[in-house]
């Protein structure tokens, strides 16, 4: 059975890149820049049920970010990703909860504003104030609630609805190993 699931997890952790990118790839114009919507972002609540999503997240941002050319966004994106799905992970594991879906779903919107707000300032140079540190907040803000948006607007009512779900819970146990 071991094996069985091992094959189960890889599976899903590659669809579950796939669709991150896809997603991503397919609303190109709102999911990149300053000001983005990255809607692929409101599966970054998976690690929340599935710890084993962190590595399809991750992997689905790096191909997400390869479309930009961008060596920083491909490593930065990734370490984003990477560290909010482990946050969300970690939230999951407390308990299915009001405060516990709320930290989840906040952990993506943290690192991706501080991670990406670092990136647009200063691997990008996008600075729309003289001071470097102004134009740090500005860029941290803008990424920071288009990802609390989505997160927070598709998120947590999937956080919220999933577990209702018979089969989403019994695939999950299964992923799980339970």
């Amino acid at each position: 059975m071991k094996g069985k699931n091992t094959i189960l997890r890889l599976t899903y952790t590659a669809i579950l890149a796939a669709a991150y990118a896809a997603l991503t790839f397919v609303l190109a114009p709102i999911s990149y820049g300053p000001i983005q919507y990255r809607v692929s972002e409101a599966l970054t609540i998976a690690p929340f049920f599935i710890p084993c999503s962190i590595w399809g997240l991750w992997a689905g941002c790096i191909l997400s970010n390869l479309y930009t050319g961008s060596v920083l966004d491909i490593i930065f994106g990734g370490l984003a990703t990477l560290l909010a799905g482990i946050g969300t992970s970690y939230f999951g594991s407390k308990g299915n909860t009001v405060k516990n879906r709320v930290l989840g779903c906040l952990m993506p919107v943290l690192f991706n504003a501080v991670i990406v707000g670092v990136v647009l300032t200063w691997g990008y140079q996008i600075r729309e104030f003289e001071s470097p540190l102004k134009s740090y907040a500005f860029n941290a803000l803008t990424v920071g609630l288009g990802e609390a948006g989505v997160l927070y607007l598709i998120g947590y009512p999937l956080l919220k609805q999933l577990p209702k779900i018979k089969f989403f819970r019994e695939y999950a146990e299964k992923i799980n190993g339970k």
